[in-house]
């Protein structure tokens, strides 16, 4: 039988878990096969919670007797990919329609260029605040982290109170102890040490590796950052720091990870199976990798050239990357982590629940 044309992915995720609730193979594999054994049915908000709990492993594909060319054409992977996207856009706030428009980056080089223009030339040595005031970049950058955070916060009440779960829940120090614990590690991409079929079939830890080098960089950064506003603001202390302080050194140690990271991730996304992915996401999964990537490499650029002519304008480029960076976290891929994180603590409350419900021997 030919495969199935695209259907809409809820009433798809609809049709495929039903089967797979059935058949309960790869009950073992991931959250998602014990969370959607508790249902008997699929709301379009089931349905977007279990995508969320999805890591897009591929395992259960590759285990499935249902899969194409078989005339279920069962593909978890795919069709959860599909729902998962479209759950991005839906709690996505204020701009729902902003979601996945990666030009909207480029707007940040207008701002890049226009501090080199108006300051750049008249630096000297290696004074940052000689290019743009200190009260410059705390007053864009903040205003734009406080942007992102409610637009964060909004986006998981939306997607919590969905579900069906009550708000105070979501603070239930149990399940987020759980929920960062398996975030933090990656539990379902480890395959028990053996790593996840990605990018094919064949088992491996590469995956989890760049992811590491990236989320782990990603907080080195955001840990140089702030040690250096206390340096600033407790201490008195003025930027640029030496090469061996610890903004420096942890902001260098980030960098590096934020280079090996979303460079393995786009070179492992060159030799996937397609049949696992949902290719319409390619161009904001490779956007962010790409601005991930050029924000390491101008800070970096920029440290190492610091004192030189080059300063202002390679300070300028790293700006622009990074508020482009910032202005695109509630609209692209990055929120995928605010939603597994979420989902990952719903999946802790319900078998905290289940466990608590289950008559004693």
């Amino acid at each position: 039988m030919p495969s199935r044309a695209v259907k809409d992915p809820t009433q798809e995720g609809e049709r495929i878990l039903t089967i797979c609730n059935a058949c309960r193979y790869c009950e073992g594999y991931c959250a998602v096969f014990p969370a959607l054994e508790r249902r008997v049915s699929f709301t379009p908000a089931d349905l977007n919670y279990l995508a969320n709990l999805c890591h897009n492993c591929g395992e259960c594909y590759y285990a499935c007797q249902y899969a194409p060319p078989h005339e279920f054409s069962v593909n978890v992977p795919k069709t959860l990919a599909r729902i998962r996207a479209r759950s991005y856009q839906r709690y996505a706030w204020p701009f729902a329609a902003a979601f996945g428009r990666n030009e909207i980056a480029l707007l940040a080089l207008a701002f890049g260029m226009a501090v080199w223009f108006f300051g750049g030339s008249r630096a000297v040595g290696a004074d940052f605040y000689a290019v743009i005031s200190h009260r410059s970049m705390v007053a864009v950058f903040g205003a734009a982290a406080i942007f992102v955070l409610v637009a964060w916060i909004a986006g998981v009440r939306r997607f919590w109170r969905e579900s069906g779960e009550r708000l105070a829940d979501l603070a239930s120090l149990p399940a987020l102890k759980s929920a960062f614990a398996d975030a933090l590690t990656l539990k379902y991409l480890g395959g028990d040490g053996y790593g996840c079929t990605y990018p094919d079939e064949r088992r491996s830890r590469a995956r989890w590796w760049f992811h590491h080098f990236t989320f782990y960089g990603f907080l080195l950064c955001f840990a140089a950052t702030t040690v250096a506003a206390i340096y600033h603001y407790a201490f008195g202390w003025r930027a640029p720091y030496s090469y061996f302080s610890a903004p420096v050194v942890l902001g260098t140690l980030g960098g590096i990870g934020l280079l090996a990271g979303p460079a393995g991730l786009w070179w492992l996304k060159q030799g996937r199976d397609a049949a696992t992915q949902d290719a319409s996401q390619d161009g904001m999964d490779r956007v962010f990798l790409a601005l991930l990537f050029s924000a390491s490499a101008t800070g970096l650029l920029l440290l190492a050239l610091r004192e030189t002519r080059a300063m202002p304008a390679l300070l300028a480029i790293h700006l622009a990357v990074i508020l482009g960076l910032f202005v695109t976290l509630p609209y692209g891929k990055f929120v995928h982590a605010i939603y597994r994180l979420a989902a990952l603590a719903r999946f802790a409350l319900e078998r905290s629940r289940e466990r608590t419900a289950a008559p004693e021997n």
